[in-house]
């Protein structure tokens, strides 16, 4: 499909897919600072990071209101079905984060992000090939191979990590909740019905609800000692990596083939290697620096197919279908 039925070509598509990767990246970085600023826990950090969101999503949707009273009709989906897409969207995303920050807890950060990002591209392959029909090809299979291979020289190249099959079980769950979010989001994103604003919206709000008994457990209210530093890493942290990150992923995931979609995600691990460097003050190794490589060059080539298949679906009627 060279376009989806709401009109975003491919290409854009991918553009706020490697954006939306990119800010994720940062999200790490944001909340090791958080984390040395105050007491507050992963979960609770989860919830105020929706649930700021989700305020930042409506504040800018009121506008955008505004300006298409004089546009035209968007399609129309009954409420049933946007219910259901909006809980269903946001229990995956509540399993894709609480999850994995228990996977994080339980083996490590190194294992739960090889595990969760490494899983993630195969179930969503399979996934979409028999539940979509979307073929991957040799090409694509040989650059979701590659990226796997760079995200684990990327993620465990350092050595000393520990396998906890616990923590092991937590990632696997998180990589379904993640693969369960992104094939829901492509195939509703065929009919037309998926709009990205609305899409986010719905979500943070599910996972909000999701999270808050969770957080309050753990403990909601940080103690710190820099209220404005916290402050600004919470806005940030809800801005950037939450609100525009999501607002983009779910825009990009509805018109470009899931798996594709799955490897432009792990430019996250890359941009957080980068910032580990540059702003945690860690050290660039030979581990670090060849995954990034091998992961840009199979985002770059995964990028380029995607660009090429779309092309070849406009210049030959039907060619798109089985994309």
């Amino acid at each position: 499909m060279s376009h989806a039925v709401s009109g975003l070509p491919v290409g854009r598509g991918l553009l706020f897919l490697i954006v939306a990767g990119v800010a994720w990246g940062t999200a790490g970085a944001a909340a090791s600072l958080v984390y040395r600023a105050s007491d507050l826990g992963p979960v609770a950090l989860s919830f105020w990071r929706c649930a700021a969101g989700l305020v930042l999503l409506l504040a800018a949707r009121l506008p955008r209101r505004r300006a298409r009273t004089a546009a035209a009709a968007p399609v129309l989906v009954p409420l049933g079905r946007r219910l259901a897409r909006t809980v269903a969207t946001g229990i995956g995303l509540a399993v894709f984060q609480t999850a994995y920050f228990g996977a994080v807890r339980a083996t490590g950060l190194a294992v739960a992000t090889v595990v969760t990002l490494g899983a993630g591209p195969v179930l969503i392959a399979l996934g979409a090939r028999f539940g979509l029909g979307e073929r991957l090809g040799r090409g694509g299979a040989a650059a979701v191979v590659g990226a796997l291979a760079g995200l684990g020289v990327l993620v465990l190249g350092g050595g000393g990590a520990t396998v906890r099959p616990g923590g092991v079980a937590l990632a696997l769950l998180s990589a379904a909740g993640y693969s369960v979010m992104t094939l829901l989001t492509r195939w509703w994103g065929r009919d037309g019905g998926a709009d990205a604003a609305t899409t986010s919206i719905g979500a943070f709000a599910v996972t909000s609800l999701c999270l808050l008994p969770f957080a309050l457990a753990e403990g909601i209210v940080p103690h710190t000692a820099e209220p404005g530093r916290l402050l600004c890493l919470l806005v940030y942290v809800a801005a950037v990596p939450t609100a525009l990150a999501y607002g983009l992923y779910f825009a990009g995931a509805a018109v470009v083939r899931s798996a594709t979609v799955s490897v432009i995600m792990l430019l996250e691990p890359v941009a957080a290697a980068a910032l580990a460097v540059t702003l945690l003050g860690e050290h660039l190794t030979p581990a670090t620096l060849a995954g990034t490589l091998l992961l840009l060059g199979s985002v770059t080539g995964l990028a380029v197919a995607e660009t090429r298949g779309t092309q070849k679906a406009r210049e030959t009627p039907g060619a798109g279908l089985t994309a």
